[in-house]
């Protein structure tokens, strides 16, 4: 071990007591952060381990997919539809860090599949959680890449690749200035498949072994059509335009908030006459949802929550999305949508999904966790960037206004979605070949 993962795994072995601390509180509001908290420091019950080793269990491989959150996790659900057709009988072993990730990957396990916690990075719970599962293969989505869980699985021979990787400009400077530790871990990888060719390049400047450029997994899911169709019902029904704040971060609704009052006073100010629309308002986090009403009432606006929704949405002011899984439904209800995370420089959302269900997108100045799908979205007019709040609203208001302008803008965001498809077949057939040229891990019968 190097002296700075030395160093790194004594900080985060130090650390397991505030992480409990922070995990309880957070369970005061998300009380799925309390549950199978042991899990988090590879502690397991016997009950999960003799599942794995009961009668029969090892018909298929053990195939580890950690999605952290929820955004990974529905990524994780086209690739591993994907994954089941290329390696039949598979079993899944699918780890999280968030409790909406965990929440939503429930609804991806077939019988003989694993549901628990991501190890915290101490070579202690890498090891616990290598020698209880002994996977196949490790699949990372995205960007998690943690030094320990990369050398432990290294030593316990388990392969570990990184898909649907991407990397930022400022990632890749904040891991330069790490590099005694950034560099051995994205070295270690067995293989790594990048977004874009951008991405790719900076992460072959940490050592990766960048395999290919296979693009986007998110792409390649397809909207809830039960839902798109309730939403784009629902806005047949409203009666004027509606505009949607999707995915909004901590700081944005105060900021929309600001120049919607602007608009009502004042209709020929910049935020033009985005008054004279319903607005929806969803924000990212749910334990957020209730400080965000908070926030508009005490401005004195009224707001209806969709979890008090039957038939129809109910008049109000705003209109406040406060359930999990149904963007679907909040972007067929929506005409056009402002993307939540790129107002504030927060780096932006994934406008992936918008584009899928035909709405289109108004982007902030700060999209660089998403940088290669925020350019290509504008170069292909699935989406137009606005230097702040008060412009995007002033613009979306201008298209709900315009049908034409509106109609020619949901179509070229439906266009934008379907020609980038097909990364989860390929990153399923690039991952099977890594796990049928395998040898069984030593120890435990080959899953």
């Amino acid at each position: 071990m190097s002296a700075a993962r030395a160093l790194y795994s004594l900080l985060t072995w130090c650390a397991q007591p505030l992480l409990r601390r922070k995990l309880r509180r957070r369970a005061v509001a998300e009380p799925a952060y309390a549950q199978a908290m042991d899990e988090r420091f590879g502690r397991y019950p016997a009950a999960a381990i003799d599942r794995l080793l009961a009668p029969g269990g090892s018909a298929g491989r053990l195939v580890w997919l950690h999605a952290v959150s929820l955004g990974e996790t529905r990524a994780a659900a086209v690739l591993l539809e994907r994954l089941r057709e290329q390696l039949p009988g598979m079993r899944l072993l699918l780890t999280h860090g968030t409790a909406t990730g965990r929440a939503e990957g429930a609804k991806l396990l077939r019988s003989g599949d694993l549901q628990v916690w991501q190890p915290w990075d101490t070579p202690g719970a890498v090891a616990r959680f290598l020698r209880s599962f002994r996977p196949a293969v490790g699949v990372l989505l995205d960007t998690e890449v943690w030094p320990n869980l990369v050398a432990g699985c290294r030593r316990h021979g388990v392969p570990l690749v990184l898909a649907n990787a991407r990397l930022s400009e400022k990632s890749l400077r904040r891991a330069q200035r790490l590099a005694a530790l950034a560099r051995p871990a994205y070295g270690a990888l067995s293989a790594v498949w990048a977004q874009t060719g951008e991405d790719a390049a900076r992460l072959r400047c940490l050592g990766a072994e960048v395999r290919g450029v296979l693009g986007n997994l998110k792409f390649d899911l397809l909207p809830n059509a039960e839902q798109l169709a309730q939403g784009r019902a629902w806005r047949a029904q409203t009666g004027r335009p509606v505009l949607m704040l999707a995915s909004s971060r901590e700081g944005e609704e105060a900021l929309w908030l600001e120049h919607f009052q602007k608009a009502r006073a004042h209709p020929a100010a910049d935020a033009g006459q985005a008054a004279d629309v319903q607005w929806l308002i969803v924000p990212r986090h749910p334990q957020r949802f209730d400080a965000v009403q908070q926030l508009f009432e005490r401005a004195g606006l009224s707001v209806s929550r969709r979890s008090a929704w039957a038939a129809l949405p109910e008049p109000a002011d705003l209109w406040l999305g406060d359930s999990l899984g149904e963007m679907a439904l909040y972007y067929g209800l929506a005409d056009a949508a402002l993307l939540g995370g790129s107002f504030a420089p927060l780096g932006g959302q994934n406008l992936i999904e918008a584009a899928a269900c035909g709405c289109p997108v108004l982007l902030g100045p700060h999209t660089f966790n998403f940088a290669q799908a925020a350019e290509l979205a504008c170069a292909a007019g699935a989406a137009q960037r606005v230097a702040h709040m008060a412009a995007g609203m002033a613009l979306a208001t201008q298209w709900v206004h315009d049908a034409a302008q509106q109609g020619a803008a949901s179509a070229r965001a439906t266009r934008f979605a379907g020609a980038h498809r097909g990364a989860a077949q390929a990153t399923a057939q690039a991952i099977a070949a890594i796990v049928q040229s395998a040898p069984a891990p030593p120890g435990k019968p080959m899953r």
